[in-house]
Formats: structure tokens, sequence, C-alpha cells
């Protein structure tokens, strides 16, 4: 599986996938979850509503998959991140699973190319290189035959810089 590092807007991708760092609501909020839902339109909501009244809530770590809307990805797998806090362990492993849940949905759909954001590095406070370490690594242990590539999408040089010397 290629890993690619790009700065941009994860809602302008062309990718299969893109992955979207939701709340458990499913139903929209702000950073990039707000991002998603107002570029991908009214389509990505519905399909979340249709999923909550299935499940309930999507719980930290799991993730679930609507279609794009008016994205230029052909789906949105909605992932909740952990909100950072004094259980190191717990979170970080909560944050892993975002990444291996997402991967997993990614594969029983055949998709071949999943772009990721910086999942809980921005109102989650969680440490934006702690989570970069555990989403490299998760990445590259996740062993697949049917995803391609990896994309991790960072929206601003900051982050960049530190998928960059991770990934180094």
């Amino acid at each position: 599986m290629n890993i690619e590092l790009i700065k941009g807007d994860i809602t302008k991708i062309h990718a299969d996938a893109i992955v979207n760092a939701a709340n458990s609501s499913l139903l929209g909020g702000g950073g990039v979850d707000g991002a998603i839902h107002r570029a991908g339109g009214k389509q990505i909501l519905e399909e979340c509503i249709l999923i909550r009244n299935r499940q309930g809530k999507c719980n930290t770590g799991q993730a679930v998959v609507t279609s794009a809307g008016n994205l230029p990805a052909k789906y949105v797998i909605h992932t909740v991140g952990p909100v950072w806090n004094d259980n190191e362990e717990e979170s970080s492993e909560l944050l892993s699973n975002c990444y291996k849940n997402s991967l997993q949905l990614a594969e029983s759909f055949g998709i071949k190319t999943v772009a990721f954001p910086n999942i809980s590095t921005g109102i989650y406070k969680f440490p934006k290189e702690k989570a970069g370490k555990i989403a490299v690594e998760t990445v590259r242990n996740f062993q697949s035959e049917i995803i391609e590539k990896v994309i991790f999408v960072c929206f601003d040089d900051e982050n960049k810089e530190i998928y960059k010397k991770i990934l180094e």
C-alpha cells in the first residue's frame, strides 16, 4: 500500500473514499466534519440520519460509510475520534481504531484509495505529533490486498511537516 502526503482541502480530493472526522451524532459539526457536510450536500446528512435511526450514535473509534454526495470522492467514511484526556493509553487505542476500522470498512466496499484528515487534532485536542505517529503506524501495519493508496491530507503546514518527519 502506497502512502502519499499532501497539504490541501479533503473535500476536493479525488479518491474512492475520504474519511470524515465525525462526531458521534453523525449530523455534521465543525472542522472537517462541517466542511464535508457542507461540500457534500444534503445526501450525506440524509444517509447519516438513516444510519443513526438504524444503529444509534457512532461510538468513538468506530466507522460507518455513506455516499459522497457532491464531493469528488465516491464514499465518505465517518469515524469518531477520541477527545484527548488523561488516559493516554485509552485515547491512543481509540484513535488507532479509527484508522483500522475505516480501512476495514474501505476494504469491504472494494475501495482502492482512501484519504484521511488529521483525526482528533483540532477541537478534540489530541497532540498532533502523537496522533500523526498513531495514524502512520496503524496504516503501515494494516495488511490489505485491496487498498492501493492512503493519502494523508493535512490542512496546514504544521501538520504536513509533522507527517513528513514521521514518514521519513
